[in-house]
């Protein structure tokens, strides 16, 4: 479901409502441990759609044990399919149960996935790579311009600032990196049943892909979805047989002609109505059959597995951020293995200002505190979140 496809006498909860506030902590909550568990079982000559399974298991048992007791029935499951993109491969890499693809040592994964309860959405992506001691060389320049770069947006999402400003910074950060921010990624924001809002960032503007400029506001919550690369950053589709990810496009009408065609969008119809989901989840034959007709005539959209070349390193932090009254707040995330770059921003002020931004803004408060005299202005932090020392090292 998009924004233009929520009812318009619908009013929207948003995060002024502490039950929505807890049903995105929650998802985070849980959405953070089926990434934990899913990085414990990485290891070489694992099979990754073996992997995938288990993460989608784990948000569906998770799920599955929260608000059983309600009158009212509320949805709750997986958001995004968990995805396992290898090296040069750059997103939505989900396989069907066929697939013998493995884990080798030396990979560089990127884990991607989301989960929801009630609508409400919180997604993560994590790189790691399959080694032991710490990552060095490019592999570890591009995994820590990709983490730099999710610490500065963190700190420029906030109420009045403006999306294009984001864009910029990410790309200065990825540049001291000597990587490059990947084309036609978008930071979405999240609503509830939409995972992808009209209110983007776009990482890199270009002649074809262009964005309203839009400005932060309090109460929303947004994906923030950064993709680094030591190559290009003009990611391509190799094989559109590779497309296992689709989300129901809502709104799209169509009679099919083919019988598979009508039997899987029937399914889909029934069990992922709105979020995006994997051709996993469905019988394999048919789905390779039907789905064809319902992407052709544009009842599905798809999620292309994209890549850069060959010998490239791709890496893909993403993370779910609550923008409160008090700040920032992101609700997911994972903590980096020890990475060692090449390059340092020791000539980049501009970055270390933006890394020094506070997220929350702490009011004085609690306790007993001195009486300030007639006309202080109470004090704003300027401290910072503490970064992953990956990050902080190169300050």
């Amino acid at each position: 479901m998009s924004d233009d496809e929520v009812g318009k006498d619908e009013k929207e909860l948003d995060l002024s409502s502490p039950e929505v506030v807890t049903k995105y902590k929650s998802a985070a909550e849980i959405i953070n441990k089926a990434l934990q568990l899913v990085l414990t079982e990485c290891k070489p000559k694992v099979k990754i759609v073996d992997l995938c399974e288990k993460g989608d298991a784990f948000i569906k048992e998770q799920t599955g044990k929260l608000y059983k007791n309600t009158k009212k029935k509320i949805e709750r499951g997986v958001a995004f399919p968990t995805c396992i993109s290898v090296n040069n491969t750059v997103c939505h890499f989900s396989p069907l149960a066929s697939d013998v693809t493995l884990l080798e040592e030396g990979d560089i994964l990127k884990i991607d996935m989301g989960c929801h309860i009630d609508g409400f959405i919180a997604v993560v992506a994590h790189t790691h790579v399959l080694q032991e001691g710490p990552v060095t060389g490019r592999a570890a320049d591009v995994i820590t311009a990709a983490n730099t770069a999710a610490e500065v947006a963190l700190r420029l999402v906030r109420p009045g600032k403006k999306n294009k400003a984001v864009a910029e910074a990410i790309q200065k950060v990825a540049a001291a990196y000597d990587c490059k921010i990947v084309e036609g990624v978008l930071s979405h924001q999240l609503k509830q049943f939409v995972i992808d809002g009209n209110k983007v960032v776009l990482s890199v503007p270009g002649p074809e892909t262009r964005v309203d400029d839009a400005e932060f506001q309090e109460n929303e919550v947004y994906a923030i979805d950064i993709v680094a690369s030591t190559g290009e950053g003009k990611p391509r589709l190799l094989d559109e047989r590779q497309t296992t990810v689709y989300k129901r496009a809502v709104g799209e009408s169509y009679q099919l002609k083919m019988k598979a065609s009508r039997f899987i969008f029937s399914e889909i119809n029934q069990n992922f109505p709105i979020m995006p989901f994997s051709a996993r989840a469905l019988e394999e034959k048919r789905a390779r059959l039907g789905l064809v007709e319902c992407v052709n005539h544009e009842l599905l959209q798809p999620y292309p597995v994209l890549h850069e070349k060959p010998g490239d390193f791709v890496a893909h932090i993403k993370f779910t951020v609550l923008l409160m009254p008090n700040g920032s707040d992101r609700i997911t995330s994972h903590a980096l293995q020890e990475v060692q770059p090449t390059k340092t921003l020791d000539e980049e002020p501009e970055i270390k200002v933006w890394l020094a931004l506070a997220t929350k803004s702490k009011k004085k408060g609690g306790g007993k505190r001195k009486k300030g005299k007639k006309g202080d202005k109470p004090e704003e932090s300027t401290e910072a979140e503490p970064m992953d020392a990956t990050t902080a090292s190169q300050e």
